[in-house]
């Protein structure tokens, strides 16, 4: 390979296909029997023979009747009446979540009036045991909520 001239001229050899006589036709009658069918040839018009088994041919499932509404309409009148349950379920929680901010708030205000007034009472009440806190003003002595200047 390596040694030789590859652009050199190399003698071809060229095979011609040569044609297949065609018997002469035959009548063809189409048996299928019970076991194995036997093998068909036919001869076409242009000379060429065609071999095969000889087969019934196979008859399509009857078509089922259409229904009155597409399947599509079903799905999409079904997707909004799902929709609307939604839609509805989402208002009710809205409403419930107002309603128990409303109670939240309504308790926080209960709790600061008693609360606020448990606190005014312990201040503006007169009973119980008083104790006085000293605090020096200007040299001035409040002792026991009475002035002493």
């Amino acid at each position: 390979m390596y040694g030789r001239d590859r652009h050199a001229p190399t003698a071809v050899q060229v095979h011609y296909p040569a044609p297949i006589t065609a018997a002469p036709p035959a009548p063809l009658m189409p048996v299928q029997s019970g076991g194995i069918p036997e093998v068909a040839s036919v001869v076409l018009p242009d000379g060429r023979v065609v071999t095969g088994y000889a087969i019934s041919p196979v008859q399509p499932d009857p078509v089922a009747a259409k229904p009155l509404v597409s399947r599509t309409a079903v799905n999409i009148a079904l997707g909004g009446i799902g929709f609307a349950a939604v839609c509805g379920g989402l208002f009710l929680l809205t409403a419930f979540i107002t309603a128990l901010t409303a109670l939240i708030t309504q308790l926080v205000i209960l709790a600061a009036v008693v609360f606020g007034g448990f606190i005014a009472a312990q201040v503006f009440s007169g009973s119980g045991r008083r104790s006085g806190t000293t605090v020096n003003i200007r040299k001035a002595v409040i002792k026991r909520n009475k002035f002493y200047g």
